[in-house]
């Protein structure tokens, strides 16, 4: 029951956040817990929180731009561009 609590109030409390905060708070989040489960340690944890936080915002920040789109060229490094029409 407070799980349920907790995640509600999470939640809740970016409900209100523009979309690259929204994808900045989730990002950072899942990265934690991903960090934390692989490495067991709190460092782990931290990068994988840090990494989550600005891929996230990164892509948050397209959804608020309408017409541009998040792409990746053949190297792996993330851009963006006009979407095809």
């Amino acid at each position: 029951m407070k799980k349920v609590i907790i995640l509600a109030l999470i939640g809740l409390s970016i409900a209100s956040c523009t979309p690259t905060q929204q994808g900045a708070g989730i990002g950072a989040a899942s990265g934690a817990v991903i960090g934390g489960v692989v490495t067991g340690n709190v460092r782990g944890a931290a990068v994988g929180a840090a990494i989550g936080g600005v891929s996230g915002a990164l892509i948050g920040s397209v959804a608020e731009q309408p017409g541009q789109c998040y792409y990746r060229d053949r190297y792996g490094r993330r851009y963006i561009d006009s979407c095809p029409r």
